[in-house]
C-alpha cells in the first residue's frame, strides 16, 4: 500500500545541495513538482510517476522506455536516480539523443541510463560523505564539492532528496557519460600496451575481454614486457607456446570489477588462470605480487584496468 506524506511546496527549495532555487532550471523542477500537491498532501509516487508529474524529464522517460528500463524503475527498489532534465539532454551534441533512441543503440543507451542509477536510498547527506558512488552499470560516479555546488561525474546536482515510494531522485544539470569502450579498446586508447595487445591476439583472448565481463585486468606496459629476459616475448608468441602464454595472460585477469581500494582490503584474489594474486600497500604504493600499480582504476564498459610495471608470472 502506498503511503501518504506531507509535501510543503517549498520542500525542494530547502534541499541541502540545491542553489536555493535561484537557478531557473531548479525553479522549474520545483514548480512542476509542487503542482502535484493536493491540499498539501499527495500520494507518494514511484520514481517514474514523480518524474512524469514534474514534466521536465520527458527525454529521460523516452530514453528509459527505449532501453526497456521503465519496468525496472517501477519495481520495489529502492533506487537512487540522478535525473538529467530535458535541458540537460538538449545540451548534448546535436543528433546524440536521436541516435541513442535507435534500436541498434539500445545497449549503449542502457549503459548510460544505468550509470545514472545507484542501488539503495542515497540521500544528499550520504552523497557528500562519499568520494564516489557506483552506478548500476558498475562504473564509479566520482563526487566533488566545488565553490559553486556539488558535482557528480561532472554534472551539477541542482535539487536533492525528492522522495518517492521506491527510492529517491536528485536532479542534475547534465547527462553523465560512462566509458563505453571495452577493456581492449580502453587499453588501446591509453597507449603503451602494444605488446599486451599482440599477446592477447596470439592467445585468442581478445574476444573474451570484449565480452560482458566484468573483468579486472592488471595490464603490464610495453616496458614491463621489454624487461623480461631477452627473447622471452618472441618465444611466448609462438604457436607451440600458446597455452603457456594463455596461462600468463589469464593470470593477470580477475573476475568482477575490483577497484584499488577494494583490492587492498581483500588482500588477494583468484585469477582466471586459477592462481592467486596478492595485494598490499607498501611505501605509499599499491602492489600486486611484486609489481607496482602505476595507474589504477581505468574504467571500461566491461571492467576496470590497473596498469602495472612488471609482467606477473604464475607459479
Amino acid at each position: 500500500m502506498k503511503q501518504f506524506f506531507l509535501l510543503p511546496i517549498v520542500a525542494l527549495c530547502a534541499a541541502p545541495l540545491s542553489a536555493q532555487c535561484k537557478n531557473s532550471e531548479t525553479a522549474m523542477v520545483n514548480e512542476a513538482t509542487a503542482k502535484a500537491t493536493t491540499a498539501s498532501y499527495i500520494e507518494k509516487a514511484t520514481i517514474l510517476e514523480t518524474a512524469n508529474a514534474a514534466g521536465s524529464f520527458k527525454t529521460l522517460e523516452a530514453a528509459l522506455a527505449s532501453a526497456d528500463l521503465t519496468g525496472a524503475l517501477e519495481g520495489d527498489g529502492p533506487f537512487t536516480v540522478f535525473a538529467p532534465t530535458d535541458a540537460a539532454f538538449a545540451a548534448l551534441p546535436e543528433g546524440t539523443v536521436a541516435s541513442l533512441l535507435k534500436p541498434e543503440a539500445k545497449g549503449m543507451l542502457q549503459n548510460i541510463l544505468t550509470y545514472h542509477v545507484v542501488s539503495g536510498n542515497v540521500m544528499a547527506k550520504d552523497v557528500v560523505k562519499s568520494d564516489f558512488l557506483t552506478g548500476l552499470n558498475g562504473q564509479r560516479l566520482n563526487f566533488k564539492m566545488k565553490d559553486n555546488g556539488a558535482y557528480l561525474a561532472g554534472a551539477k546536482i541542482v535539487t536533492t532528496d525528492i522522495e518517492c515510494s521506491n527510492g529517491t531522485i536528485h536532479v542534475i544539470d547534465a547527462v553523465m557519460l560512462p566509458n563505453t569502450n571495452d577493456i581492449i579498446d580502453t587499453a588501446v586508447e591509453a597507449g603503451d600496451f602494444k605488446t599486451l595487445a599482440a599477446a592477447l591476439g596470439a592467445a585468442s583472448l581478445v574476444d573474451a575481454l570484449k565480452g560482458d565481463g566484468p573483468f579486472t585486468v592488471f595490464a603490464p606496459t610495453d616496458a614491463a614486457f621489454a624487461a623480461l629476459p631477452e627473447g622471452t616475448v618472441e618465444e611466448l608468441l609462438k604457436k607451440e607456446n600458446r597455452q603457456m602464454l594463455t596461462d600468463i595472460l589469464t593470470y593477470h585477469v580477475v573476475p568482477g570489477r575490483i577497484f584499488a581500494g577494494m583490492a587492498i582490503k581483500a588482500d588477494s584474489a583468484a585469477t582466471l588462470q586459477g592462481g592467486e594474486l596478492r595485494f598490499r600497500f607498501l611505501d605509499d604504493r599499491f602492489q600486486v605480487n611484486d609489481a607496482n600499480v602505476i595507474k589504477s582504476n581505468l574504467e571500461a564498459s566491461n571492467g576496470v584496468i590497473h596498469v602495472i610495471d612488471t609482467v606477473l608470472l604464475p607459479e
